[in-house]
């Protein structure tokens, strides 16, 4: 089974979910298929329909995060922020338009660009990886090469 790297926040933002999906999220559905049952006909009962389509994606999410957890490497960022591994936040500035932009490497299923969470394997997290304070990386973009230099790296 291929391990799938993950932060310890990343984990547990997944346990969080499953356990709501299996102790509040189920029950609700199942009671809602019931209640609707209940009113008769179903083949043309709207409640029931969009009830069972629920319970449809409630199990199939449950599955999915059951998986993804059981394949998870939970990464803890070590000591050294002599280069950039996983789980570090990393401030780099693009050299052409001298903006900063301050990201921290995740596993694919946490990246979330809005709150600076980025995966290794997006290009710029590919670049990044195992550089130094300084150095400076080339990613190129379907609009254009961008070159980042690295400012700092810190634990995230």
């Amino acid at each position: 089974m291929m391990r799938t790297p993950m932060t310890r926040e990343g984990y547990d933002q997944l346990r969080r979910e499953l356990e709501r999906l299996k102790k509040e999220e189920r029950p609700r559905v199942i009671a809602a298929i019931a209640e609707a049952r209940a009113h008769g006909d179903l083949s043309e009962n709207a409640e029931y329909s969009a009830a069972k389509e629920r319970q449809s994606f409630i199990e199939g999410r449950i599955g999915e995060i059951e998986a993804k957890l059981a394949s998870a490497q939970v990464i803890e960022s070590t000591g050294s922020t002599e280069t950039v591994v996983f789980g570090m936040t990393v401030v780099i500035k693009d050299i052409n338009a001298g903006s900063h932009k301050t990201y921290r490497l995740v596993g694919q299923d946490e990246s979330d660009l809005q709150s600076g969470k980025i995966s290794v394997q997006s290009p710029v997290g590919r670049a990044l990886i195992g550089r130094r304070k300084g150095d400076t990386v080339e990613v190129q973009t379907p609009a254009r090469l961008i070159i980042y230099e690295i400012i700092e790296i810190r634990i995230s």
